[in-house]
């Protein structure tokens, strides 16, 4: 893995994501398909606490400070318990844009044993595993923001159909 390869993809990332939720309309980042999904601004306020209590956090533990013990997190009870639904979006938006340039400066400023290991209650995880996690986090929720902005476009076009598009 070229590691300043996959700092440029997480900074890449960070340009995707904020084009997927700028400028929407408020009934809109508030929406979600169903009662137990997401809406846009919970996605984007997740993404805010993964930035300061996750990733960041649990790979500089296995850099530098493997015997430490991973602080605890509960992303899906972070949802309501955070109000994430209740933030503002411009206000949401610039939290995680903060948040992920730090990330970034940090990672920058690494020269990372990537094959560094720690024993987890998962098992075994790479510094380099942990990497690939926090890249791979933000593409399952870009792929859950086109999702919900195609959701929501379906929803808003009734009573007309889109199937001449073709196959979601």
């Amino acid at each position: 893995m070229d590691y300043q390869i996959k700092i440029l993809n997480l900074q890449n990332n960070t340009l995707r994501i904020r084009a997927l939720v700028e400028n929407l309309h408020p009934a809109q980042v508030r929406w979600k398909p169903k009662p137990d999904q997401w809406s846009i601004l919970e996605v984007i306020n997740h993404l805010v606490d993964e930035e300061r209590y996750d990733f960041k956090v649990r790979l500089d533990i296995i850099l530098h400070h493997p015997e430490q013990e991973w602080p605890k997190i509960d992303p899906q009870g972070w949802v309501t318990s955070h109000q994430y639904n209740q933030a503002e979006l411009d206000e949401s938006i610039e939290n995680f844009l903060l948040e992920r340039q730090s990330s970034l400066e940090w990672l920058r400023s690494l020269n990372p044993d990537l094959d560094a290991i720690v024993d987890h209650p998962l098992g075994s995880m790479r510094a380099g595993d942990m990497f690939a996690a926090w890249i791979s986090h933000d593409w399952l929720h870009i792929r859950q923001l086109v999702e919900l902005h195609y959701a929501y476009l379906q929803e808003q076009m009734k009573p007309y159909a889109s199937f001449y598009a073709g196959d979601w």
